[in-house]
């Protein structure tokens, strides 16, 4: 539950620094920065991808064992394996950097950016390990401390150092948004450190025969850290793949390098963040589903499982459902309101309503991850992320779609993942999905637009954002008003919220 808060808390602060900084350095600065990320995202795959989750694995059979020793030898090991991976792909990156930011990037405005990013490759692979040593040791308040420092340092200097570089030109804009990164992975490392240098203080117990080996530590991480790395690295490598397709393909098309990387920016910087924004919640409910269904499953209780599903799917939909209305009804103002244009708006307008596939997205796989099947899972995922990149090399290259060809992607993604899921899902549980369910959301949707668009329309305030924010409010209360009436959510329901979960206590079952 620590680092369930701590993980909400950290996905709204992160949404911060995504409207500021197109502010301040518009979507071309933006541009530079996603052309970045994913780079970055696949090195940190390969460095620290499945460390935390061996470390963590090792760490706690060394305590079931009374062995602290062998936890922190463990913990030596797994620094020096990868620290080492992490500092020779910080030289190699530092030696290939004009290759890397002229050849494969395809803008070379993103080499400053580029060479900002490669100290945080060691301190990732730190971070990694001390945080999956201290959830070996079942003490999650040192990650959550350290993700929540990470996170309002890396906001904090972000903004403050692309507004400092701002004045030398939008690559060292661009540079100094990288630059308040490591400098939040930095402040997330002191944290773990500093607790970590607490926890030795404390004497190691006497170590139990054979219990502390010497050799073998190393063979027995990797044996556990590379499946994970595995698995991970396809959606990494599907984010970097399809960050350089699209502006190789929207410059094939016909649009210059720097209007290439704007709309990227736009998109991915801008646009998907906002569709995301929800998923803080269906995450939540993701995580809380895992232990409920990996029980059940154990029992072979398919009843239970299938309630729990239906309760996930109903609370997913419903939560993203009033997003999904005002994202497409009111984008316009809405992304001039958090970004100072609508530039953007019509791609928003376009994937808003097929956004409801990723939020029933989560639920889908945690069940498949609950219910040892993470190949489907990783199957699934992917046959979507070579359809997306086919279509990216397709469609954005023609010049009648343009930007619209990735967004036409990314959107058919969502839904062929989904839905893959869903498939995989009923096979092996029998799961449906109760219809009247989803056509009371639909009538809820239908209500709350009609109410958002008349008081939109009818201008109360001015074409303003005040008038904007009453709008939103009055087509949610709307909304939860007919949930409540239609009897979409009761009590048992609400109780299987994460963090508010506690106030609405379940009836007895009789």
């Amino acid at each position: 539950m620590i680092l369930l808060a701590a993980g909400l808390l950290n996905r709204v602060l992160g949404f911060v620094p995504r409207i500021a900084l197109p502010r301040m350095i518009g979507a071309e600065g933006v541009g530079l920065i996603q052309l970045v990320f994913p780079f970055m995202i696949v090195l940190l795959t390969i460095i620290s991808g499945g460390i935390p989750l061996a470390v963590a694995k090792l760490v706690a059979e060394a305590d079931s064992r009374n062995d602290r020793e062998s936890g922190r030898r463990i913990l030596k090991v797994a620094v020096t394996i990868s620290l080492s991976i992490s500092l020779a792909a910080a030289a190699a990156c530092l030696i290939l950097s004009d290759f890397i930011s002229t050849r494969i990037m395809t803008d070379s405005r993103v080499h400053s950016a580029f060479l900002a990013m490669i100290p945080v490759l060691p301190l990732a692979a730190l971070s990694s390990v001390w945080r999956g040593y201290f959830q070996g040791k079942q003490n999650m308040i040192p990650t959550a401390l350290s993700q929540t420092s990470e996170t309002v340092f890396r906001i904090v200097l972000t903004l403050l150092f692309a507004w400092m570089l701002l004045p030398y030109g939008l690559e060292m804009a661009a540079a100094g948004g990288v630059l308040g990164m490591v400098a939040g992975e930095l402040a997330g490392l002191l944290v773990l450190w500093f607790q970590f240098v607490r926890d030795r203080r404390k004497p190691a117990e006497a170590e139990s025969a054979g219990s502390a080996r010497k050799k073998g530590y190393a063979r027995e991480l990797l044996h556990t850290a590379v499946p994970v790395t595995g698995s991970k690295m396809i959606g990494s490598l599907s984010y970097l793949l399809e960050s350089i397709l699209t502006v190789r393909s929207l410059t094939f098309a016909g649009v210059a390098a720097a209007g290439a990387t704007a709309q990227y920016g736009a998109l991915q910087g801008m646009v998907i963040p906002l569709l995301l924004l929800p998923g803080a919640l269906t995450y939540s409910l993701a995580v809380s589903l895992v232990p409920s269904l990996s029980e059940a499953a154990s029992r072979e209780d398919w009843t239970t499982i299938h309630v729990r599903l239906h309760q996930s799917m109903k609370l997913a939909v419903m939560t993203g459902a009033p997003f999904v209305v005002l994202m497409g009804l009111l984008a316009s103002p809405l992304c001039t309101l958090l970004y100072g244009n609508d530039s953007m708006a019509d791609m928003l307008r376009w994937m808003a309503p097929l956004a409801i596939f990723l939020y029933m997205q989560a639920p889908l796989q945690a069940a498949l991850q609950a219910l040892n099947r993470p190949g489907t899972a990783l199957f699934n995922t992917f046959a979507g992320a070579a359809v997306k990149l086919l279509l990216i090399v397709e469609l954005a290259s023609d010049p009648r779609f343009g930007i619209v060809g990735a967004v036409i992607a990314i959107s058919v993604n969502m839904m062929l993942v989904t839905l893959l899921h869903w498939i995989s899902v009923a096979k092996l549980t029998g799961f449906r999905m109760q219809p009247l369910d989803f056509l009371k959301v639909t009538l809820a949707m239908v209500v709350m637009s009609a109410a958002a668009l008349r008081i939109w329309n009818y201008d109360p305030f001015g074409q303003s954002s005040l008038n904007l924010a009453v709008s939103g409010f009055i087509a949610i209360l709307v909304y939860i008003v007919l949930i409540v009436m239609l009897k979409l959510v009761d009590r048992n329901d609400a109780a299987r919220i994460p963090l508010i979960g506690r106030f609405f206590p379940r009836k007895p079952s009789s």
